[in-house]
C-alpha cells in the first residue's frame, strides 16, 4: 500500500509543471502583496477605530456597515454620544484597552448619533421652552443606554454632523435578540415617527406605524 502511494505522489509530481527559478521571487512578493493587502482590508473593515463623523467614508454610511461601542452620553431625548470600540472584546476593549471616562479625553473621540426615523420631545433651548415629557422622555433614554454596548447602523450625516442611526442595545439576558432604540422609543410613547423629507428608516417603517398605533 505505501509503495502504490508513493508511486501516485510520484506520478502527479511528474505531471505538475515546474516553477522556474527565476519565477519564484515573483510568486512570493505577490503572495506577500496579497496576504498585506487582505490584512490592510480586514484592519480598514473590522478593526480600524472611527473616532469622529469626519473619518467616516461613504462605505460606512447608508446602512453599510455595523459599528460597535459604548454610550458615553445622553444630552437630549433622540441623540446621544457613541465611542467606537471596533472587534470587541477580541481586540482587547475591556481588558487590555478601555473608553475614556473623562469628557477631555473623549472630546473629538465620539460619534454623536442621531437615532434614525424617530422624533423625540425637545428640551428648553435656544430661548425655546421644553417641549411636553421631554424630560421623561431624556431620562427614559438615559436609563436604557448610558454606558451600555450598543450596535449601530449608520445611514447619512445631518446638517449638523451628527450621524443618523439606527441603533440596538442589549436586553438583560445578552443571548436575547438585541432591542431596537426606535422601536423601544415608540413603543413607550416617548418618540413618534420623524415624517420630514429624507427620513430614514433602515427598511422598518411599517414595524414602526404598526407600533405607534400601538402606542396611541
Amino acid at each position: 500500500m505505501a509503495t502504490t502511494a508513493a508511486s501516485s505522489t510520484s506520478f502527479l509530481s511528474s505531471k505538475l509543471p515546474a516553477i522556474p527559478a527565476a519565477a519564484e521571487p515573483y510568486i512570493i512578493t505577490s503572495t506577500v502583496f496579497g496576504l498585506v493587502t487582505a490584512m490592510g482590508f480586514f484592519y480598514r473593515r473590522r478593526l480600524r477605530r472611527i473616532p469622529s463623523s469626519a473619518y467616516l467614508t461613504p462605505n460606512t454610511l447608508q446602512g453599510k456597515r455595523i459599528l460597535k461601542g459604548k454610550v458615553t452620553s445622553v444630552g437630549d431625548s433622540d441623540n446621544f454620544r457613541f465611542y467606537h470600540t471596533p472587534g470587541g472584546v477580541w481586540a482587547g476593549w475591556g481588558w487590555l484597552r478601555h473608553v475614556p471616562k473623562n469628557s477631555k479625553e473623549l472630546k473629538n473621540q465620539t460619534l454623536h448619533i442621531r437615532i434614525a426615523g424617530v422624533d423625540a420631545p425637545e428640551g428648553a433651548h435656544f430661548g425655546m421652552p421644553a417641549q411636553p415629557f421631554s424630560h421623561e422622555s431624556l431620562e427614559w433614554l438615559r436609563k436604557e443606554l448610558l454606558g451600555k454596548t450598543v450596535v449601530v447602523k449608520p445611514f447619512s450625516k445631518d446638517r449638523y454632523e451628527r450621524v443618523v442611526s439606527m441603533a440596538w442595545y442589549p436586553r438583560l439576558l445578552p443571548f436575547l435578540p438585541k432591542k431596537n432604540v426606535s422601536v423601544e422609543m415608540l413603543k413607550v410613547g416617548y418618540g413618534q415617527i420623524y415624517r420630514q423629507a429624507g427620513s430614514e428608516y433602515g427598511g422598518m417603517l411599517q414595524e414602526f406605524e404598526k407600533v405607534e398605533a400601538n402606542a396611541k
